[in-house]
């Protein structure tokens, strides 16, 4: 497949190049505008009425739109060239006049929640104040968590050379590591897609050299780790939270109690799904126990497809038309739009993501797309995240906030419509079976191993309380905690011990990973009742959630599906659709075997 015959995106929606002038002119008027802000505002929010405070809002409103502007630019052109020292400078550039600029408006938060309940009572009975309602309130919430103005001032203006510094060089030496196997150098995206080769002589070559790169960089990895996670803590005890996931978890609007159920339920199953699935793999592998780098692979009697771009599109398009003809509308601009960026390069990030800086206008996608079946549910995932971003377009820049539990849901649920799409499309036994067994390993990473990555983080994060962990130490953690969720037929060794810094979001996004989990769950649960059919207009009301998972909590989501999310039941329930379609493996490989 020819890189130059897949799309990659357009980013003059925000700005021509890093040297528009634009660029400076809009870093002008963010600085300008946030210090006449101060000024106007600075001691007075109680003595506002509403509508003074309602222009309060809206400046603040118009300076995000700018500010997320210019970041989001400087990010998107930076990680699909990582490796291009000018790119990468811009972005610190802009992060730091951003930061800067931003300081002389740290008092608002501050303020606002030192107002009494009644003045807010009071500005909300002006309909028009009632329109940033959602990002009131979520202001509010953070209450019992700030500090005082000149600690806010430092913590912001340090994240520069702290937290936010050792994420960026993670990530720029992420991106330069190389890899050689049979003498030929490859990043980490491209081994990656050696993992899922049908040899599995170089599936283990591939995941050795992985690993032995990882562990020739395990000091640097290692060292930046503890940092992150020591800057971390600094801020959570100042701040006063209680766990190390506990920030994360009012982010996500959800409780300490509810991620602990959700994480104990999963793990109680670990054995009648990861467990029981990877003795199965065994078994059609040839293998007594697979090694660690066989997780992912094709199954030795699957048909080895390679697809291109046009056919991924029509597949995942196609899937979702059926779905649902809106969400399917919704979809197709991506394609028709140069939103995306698909093919791998050097310097490229890994992995794939979805991006929308501005909230009220189209997010972009980036995929390091190889023609691979798990590059088409890829897809799928992404896509689910840019049409979740569509649909909430209309909700205010400042009421929209990212709940990564609920930006999980749209993506994985996207992934779950294409693969019952291909498997309707499929009559052979055989090929169902692989299919269907390719499709539980993806769920098994996501809703299994994703926990075992949190219960990962808060040990690290737990231990790092009494000083610095050594690179011997992740790797017995992380060893441990792969063993106790993948079984005894997978073989954890010196082969995949060091891999952990791999996990990009135990850096920049800490306890981000029980939010794939959830969403897994959230999903399957979700998609059981639209195979009931117990529920009319299924579609119409699951795309009305998706524009309103910023705004509304999750019991008035799920509702309209009969759903509760805060009883233990709904993570048994969507943990069943799991274990049913293993039920069917075990079912067809009798069957085929008889």
């Amino acid at each position: 497949m020819k890189k130059n015959d897949m799309p990659a995106w357009d980013l003059s929606d925000l700005y021509q190049s890093i040297n528009d002038p634009q660029i400076s002119k809009d870093l002008e008027q963010y600085r300008r505008q946030t210090a006449s802000f101060a000024r106007k505002y600075k001691g007075k929010l109680a003595t506002l009425s509403a509508n003074e405070f309602l222009a309060a809002v809206q400046n603040i409103e118009k300076r995000s739109l700018i500010a997320a502007r210019l970041g989001g630019f400087a990010y998107l052109n930076m990680v699909t060239q990582m490796k291009n020292s000018e790119a990468v400078m811009f972005y610190q550039s802009v992060e730091e006049k951003l930061t800067d600029y931003s300081k002389p408006a740290v008092f608002f938060s501050l303020e606002y929640n030192a107002l009494p309940q009644a003045k807010i009572n009071e500005w909300l009975k002006d309909k028009r104040v009632q329109t940033y309602k959602y990002w009131l309130k979520r202001l509010r919430k953070f209450k019992d968590y700030q500090l005082s103005e000149p600690e806010e001032e430092l913590l912001l203006e340090k994240s520069l050379t702290s937290g936010d510094a050792w994420v960026r060089l993670y990530e720029e030496h992420s991106s330069r590591l190389e890899f050689t196997i049979d003498g030929k150098t490859y990043n980490d995206a491209e081994l990656s897609k050696l993992l899922l080769d049908k040899d599995g002589a170089l599936r283990l070559r591939a995941g050795a050299e992985m690993n032995r790169v990882f562990k020739q960089n395990s000091h640097l990895m290692t060292f930046i780790y503890n940092m992150v996670i020591k800057d971390k803590a600094v801020e959570d005890e100042k701040r006063g939270f209680k766990t190390p996931v506990s920030a994360r978890n009012l982010s996500e609007d959800v409780s300490d109690e509810s991620v602990e159920v959700l994480a104990q339920t999963v793990k109680k199953h670990y054995k009648d799904i990861a467990h029981r699935f990877y003795k199965l793999k065994a078994k059609w592998l040839g293998m007594k126990k697979i090694n660690y780098w066989d997780r992912n692979a094709p199954l030795p009697f699957s048909n080895d497809v390679n697809y291109s771009w046009d056919e991924a599109v029509k597949i995942v398009l196609n899937a979702y038309k059926e779905f649902s003809p809106k969400l399917y509308k919704i979809a197709k601009d991506f394609f028709d739009h140069n939103w995306i960026d698909v093919p791998p390069r050097d310097g490229k990030r890994s992995g794939a993501f979805c991006s929308g800086p501005l909230a009220s206008e189209h997010p972009y996608l980036m995929l390091n797309f190889a023609g691979k079946q798990n590059d088409v549910l890829t897809l799928a995932h992404e896509l689910g995240h840019g049409c979740h971003h569509q649909l909430r377009t209309k909700n205010g820049e400042l009421n929209e906030h990212s709940r990564m539990t609920s930006e999980e849901v749209a993506s994985v649920f996207g992934e779950m419509i294409v693969f019952q799409s291909m498997l309707r499309n499929t009559t052979d036994d055989r090929a169902k079976l692989c299919l269907i067994a390719s499709k539980v390993g993806d769920m098994i990473n996501t809703a299994i191993r994703q926990i075992a990555f949190h219960f990962f983080e808060l040990r690290a994060h737990t231990e790092r309380k009494n000083g610095e962990l050594s690179a011997e130490r992740l790797s017995q953690i992380w060893v441990e905690e792969m063993r106790d969720s993948l079984g005894d037929y997978v073989v954890i060794d010196e082969n995949s011990a060091d891999i952990w810094p791999m996990v990009g979001h135990f850096f920049f996004l800490p306890f981000y990973v029980y939010a794939y989990s959830y969403a897994d769950c959230f999903v399957n649960s979700l998609y059981q009742v639209h195979q009931s059919g117990t529920v009319d207009n299924f579609a119409d009301k699951y795309l009305d959630m998706l524009s309103k998972t910023a705004l509304e909590d999750y019991g008035k989501l799920l509702k309209p599906f009969g759903l509760n999310p805060n009883n233990a039941q709904f993570w048994e329930y969507g943990l069943s659709l799991i274990s049913s379609y293993i039920d069917e493996l075990e079912r067809l490989d009798k069957k085929i075997n008889k």
